[in-house]
């Protein structure tokens, strides 16, 4: 794995973040309504609150992480042309999620998001046990509940991670698609109203997700062994073709 991987992996939640104001807005904005006056007005005070949150939610991420690469390594290392599959892999489901963040098209990560709605309904509860949230270490506690949230954006991260065929390596993808996400997350606590407004414009989402659909397509093509050459995205080096 090269840092371009790495890379590859935090772009990805950074640009998809934007689906992050929908799905954890109520959470972040919950926890910081809840607070005192004096805490939530303050930003040298709010701060450690979202940063544990935070914490908690990126480090569910890459246990995560871990797992999925794990799983990868069981099954698509056993395949004849990995590097190949797990690029395929990389690259559909980059488009699915630029499709999903443009509303073009729901159907398979929407889907992915309601199968993982069955565990959901089950850890679920533990995270309303840290309601209201009155310390830094309820905070971490409820982002590492909150990290499990079905999500179209986690599952593309989580099938990047599938396809290293590492667990290491997983946890690693996950671990940078987490610290992407960080900064629509922690601005979401302090500007939530601005950045509402501007991520529910059409243009701002469709140019999101137009960039994520593009990378996803050169990925699909790196992934081609007959154009395939040097550059390494999502989870695997190419092999340059003789």
């Amino acid at each position: 794995m090269t840092e371009l991987t790495l890379i590859a992996a935090f772009m990805t939640g950074l640009l998809g973040s934007v689906h992050c104001i929908g799905m954890c807005g109520g959470i972040v904005g919950a926890l910081t309504f809840q607070l005192p006056d004096s805490v939530r007005q303050r930003p040298q005070h709010l701060l450690p609150y979202l940063l544990s949150y935070n914490l908690g939610r990126i480090s569910s991420y890459t246990l995560a992480g871990l797992l999925a690469g794990f799983l990868g390594s069981q099954f698509i290392g056993w395949l004849p042309d990995a590097h190949l599959v797990g690029r395929l892999i990389s690259g559909v489901f980059m488009i699915a999620l630029g499709l999903y963040l443009g509303a073009w098209w729901r159907g398979g990560l929407h889907w992915l998001e309601r199968l993982g709605a069955w565990l959901w309904r089950r850890i679920e509860p533990l995270g309303r046990r840290f309601f209201p949230v009155t310390s830094p270490w309820q905070a971490l506690g409820l982002g590492l509940v909150w990290g499990w949230l079905p999500c179209g954006l986690v599952y593309t991260a989580l099938a990047l991670a599938l396809a290293a065929a590492s667990t290491l390596e997983g946890g690693l993808l996950l671990l940078a698609f987490g610290l992407g996400t960080l900064p629509m997350l922690l601005a979401m606590g302090s500007t939530a109203h601005w950045l509402t407004r501007l991520t529910r414009h059409p243009w701002f989402r469709h140019s999101v997700a137009a960039l994520i659909i593009a990378f996803g397509l050169y990925t699909l093509l790196v992934a081609d062994p007959h154009t395939a050459h040097a550059l390494q995205l999502p989870g695997f080096c190419a092999t340059p073709t003789p």
